[in-house]
Order: structure tokens, then sequence, then C-alpha cells
């Protein structure tokens, strides 16, 4: 077996990313701009605000865990005590765009305009410059690297090719951000995220604990980056927030085990593996 062993502070076998994309309202009305005439429908990204980050910050500080919020500096302007909420706990608020548009590598000028907004919203609403960015739904392209790189950020968790940190390459051969890896797999919206337009079955936690457990004993034995994403208008209903309490005591019962926040990863990953 080839050895993928990361060296993790303390040595650490496998370090835990708790991830939450605070999307609010954004996730719908970047599907459809006519959803701002649709209460019932955005209510959904109310719901995320107003019950699950409170529920979800509880949660993690009765487990005394770090996680990292990516919040659209829509989201940001529109729910900004949340944004305080999540700060005041000692969590990491992260890039997400501004409205949660998708990445279309035709429109360039469209990237830009939602790195740019976003990023004057984080500071001036909550006074944070971000370290680390994730784009929505995953689309990138190779300008949203260079413009990462171009604002000084850290780390990206926005690609899928490992299960550990690495080194982005951008176009011109030079070294760009920290990519920190997620998957589908390890991801609530594919499981649990209803839509009207696009109906799809809602699977129990049983499901979801059985794929988020799976991968995480195998990476666990490869000793990798175990990189979970959720959303609060779905990990946040009452049995998902049971879920992820069962997960976070769950993972603690195996020896060495590291909760960390995306830049604290990022950082380690760097120290123990581009010295010099």
């Amino acid at each position: 077996m080839i050895d993928m062993k990361v060296n993790w502070p303390s040595g650490a076998r496998i370090a835990v990313m708790l991830t939450f994309d605070f999307d609010a309202e954004t996730l719908w009305l970047s599907r459809d701009p006519a959803n701002a005439r649709r209460p019932g429908i955005l209510s959904q990204g109310v719901y995320g605000a107003r019950v699950a980050v409170p529920k979800i910050l509880e949660t993690l500080a009765e487990e005394e865990v770090k996680a990292t919020f990516f919040v659209p500096g829509w989201t940001a302007e529109h729910h900004a005590s949340r944004g305080e909420m999540i700060l005041k706990g000692g969590h990491e608020i992260a890039h997400h765009s501004y409205s949660h548009n998708w990445i279309d590598p035709d429109f360039p000028e469209k990237e830009v305009e939602e790195m740019e907004k976003g990023l004057e919203a984080l500071k001036r609403v909550l006074g944070v410059v971000p370290k680390g960015y994730r784009s929505p739904a995953g689309e990138s392209s190779d300008n949203m690297v260079s413009l990462l790189q171009k604002h000084g950020f850290l780390y990206d968790s926005s690609l899928m090719s490992d299960i550990n940190p690495y080194r982005l390459e951008l176009p011109d051969g030079s070294r760009g951000p920290i990519e920190l890896p997620w998957h589908w797999s390890l991801d609530d919206a594919p499981h649990a995220l209803f839509s009207i337009k696009s109906p799809r079955p809602i699977f129990p936690n049983s499901h979801l604990r059985e794929i988020f457990q799976d991968e995480f004993r195998e990476i666990y034995r490869w000793g990798g980056l175990y990189n979970l994403v959720m959303h609060p208008q779905i990990s946040g209903r009452p049995s998902r927030v049971a879920l992820l309490r069962e997960m976070i005591q769950w993972m603690k019962t195996f020896p060495g085990v590291w909760f960390a926040t995306g830049a604290e990863v990022a950082q380690a990953w760097s120290a123990a593996h581009e010295a010099g």
C-alpha cells in the first residue's frame, strides 16, 4: 500500500475539518432569482440562520471543537448577528462568494465581482479578512485560482483531486494556495437537500451515518484529511444536529484525531511538508 500519511500536529492520524456552508437564502436566490418572491422556498435558508446556526454552535461548544464556516457576503450582510456568533465561538469564517452564483469560466468578470464584493462585505460587516475560500457547488476555474493568489488566500477548498492537502499550481506554473479537498460523499446536500423543482429522497440519518463513518474509517486508515461539508439549513434540522453530535463523539473514540479549522490544517500541512 502506498503510504499517504500526512504529518499532522502531535502525531495525529487524521485531521478532521467540520465545515458549514452558511448559504442562508443565497442557496435559493442563486438558483432562480424569481425565488425572491417565494417566501416558502426562502424560508429554508431563513431557518438556517434563525435556528440552525445557534444550535450548531451550541453543539460545537458542548463538544469543544472548532469549525470553519464558509459565508457568502450577502449572508454576512443580512445575518450579521449570526456571523458575530460564529466568531465569538472561536470559529473560522471563510469566503464563499458574494451571492452563491456558480462560477462560469466564460464570464471571468463575474468571478472578479463575486470575489471582491464578498471580500468587502466580510470585512465591512464582520471585520474578517478570510484566509480560505470555497466555491459554490465546487465549480472553479483557472481564473479563480489566480484570483485567490492575487488576494492572498492561504487555502482553497473547492476541488476533489485528493484526500490530502496539496499545493495548487497557477496557469503560469507558479505556486498557488493550498488545496484542502472535499467530496460529494461527505456533503450533506446530495443526501438531504430537497427542492420542489428537482425532488429527490430525503435520506434518514442511518444513510448519512453509514457513508460518513465508512469514509472516516478508511481515511483514518490511510492517514489523511476528513473534510465534512454541511449546510446549516440541512444539518441544522433537529435530527441532523443529533447526528452531528453523534459523529463528533464517535470520531473522538479513535486515537489521534485532530479537529481543526481550514486555516489550521493548511498551516500545519505547509509547515510539515514544505519546510525549506
